[in-house]
């Protein structure tokens, strides 16, 4: 089963690569990338490394403030693990099975990685929400058939909805319908629909446990995922563009929200596909192809490829053979 997955991904990432390049080179890219600077391809490689510094760091004061503890080798692990996993399954449900398995690796309890799991998932989430407001204001042309004021709505609409559900949560209200619902649906669905609502719960609860801990891994989520956004900035500035950190930085956010959503593996072909369509007016002619690519490289396959030596020194190479996803 996993060396199918691996395979697929590989041939999957191999064509639509080939693909994004051949359909958006022009006569004008050899020229430009002989001019690609060296150094923005340190300082892409650079702000990898510090987004996922950043991100191992939040780990471990999220993990603190659980009252657990981990060292930075297995916050490390964690990182690199969900990476791994996330890009071998549809939106990237793979990477939570594999922040627990080295979670419980690392003798955190199962309930209570179960929880800072989704509660890492959530901060980001939310990051990336509170900045679209911002964005959308700023920047007239994400989405050019869709109007900014129709996403500004839409965007206010979904914040307001999730602080609603938050504060229903943690005030109680919430539980009662949680029940009315799992009484009118299958004994077995209930069950899921009741374990999914009070793992969720404990994650709200962890958030609204110590908010100046949680504030601050609020800030380090948002550093974090400024630094992997950076890569595209410094590719497109070693290309010789004048780049508007700005508008780049809110097109990328926009762009990694979605793809928390995406029916891919590792959101393959939306990534790239979307990234042409909100940089195709950005980066030089015949280039946007060859950065969504450089891009994919650094902020998500290198990664990947640590997580699979992880992977295998953590859990052995027996690992590659269980169906890890329904053992899990």
């Amino acid at each position: 089963m996993f060396y199918k997955r691996l395979i697929l991904l590989l041939l999957l990432v191999g064509l639509i690569s080939y693909g994004v390049i051949y359909f958006t080179v022009d006569i004008n890219t050899l020229r430009n990338l002989l001019d690609f600077k060296p150094w923005s391809i340190a300082a892409a490689f650079l702000s990898v490394a510090v987004g996922l510094f950043l991100d191992g760091f939040r780990l471990i004061e999220l993990i603190k403030i659980s009252g657990e503890k981990i060292t930075p080798i297995q916050a490390a692990r964690v990182v690199f693990g969900n990476y791994f996993l996330a890009l071998l399954t549809p939106g990237f449900s793979g990477g939570a099975v594999a922040q627990l398995m080295f979670l419980r690796y690392a003798d955190i309890p199962m309930g209570k990685a179960a929880v800072i799991v989704i509660v890492r998932t959530i901060v980001s989430i939310a990051f990336l929400f509170i900045c679209m407001p911002f964005i959308l204001l700023s920047d007239d042309g994400v989405l050019p058939w869709v109007s900014n004021t129709f996403l500004l709505v839409f965007s206010i609409l979904a914040i307001s909805i999730i602080a609603i559900l938050v504060w229903a949560m943690v005030s109680g209200y919430f539980d009662r319908v949680a029940i009315f619902i799992a009484r009118r649906i299958s004994r077995k669905k209930g069950r899921r629909l009741i374990t999914f609502y009070r793992d969720n719960k404990k994650a709200i609860l962890l958030l609204t446990s110590a908010p100046f801990g949680m504030l601050k891994v609020f800030v380090i989520s948002g550093l974090s995922l400024i630094a992997l956004y950076s890569v595209v900035p410094f590719l497109l500035l070693g290309l010789g563009t004048d780049v508007n950190w700005i508008l780049v930085m809110g097109r990328m956010i926009f762009l990694n929200l979605f793809l928390y959503f995406s029916p891919t593996p590792g959101g393959s072909g939306i990534a790239e596909g979307g990234f042409i369509l909100l940089f195709n007016t950005i980066a030089p002619g015949g280039t946007v192809g060859v950065v969504a690519v450089g891009w994919r490289l650094f902020a998500e396959y290198l990664p990947f490829l640590a997580g699979f030596y992880y992977s295998l020194r953590t859990f052995g190479r027996e690992f590659l053979g269980k169906s890890i996803f329904k053992r899990n």
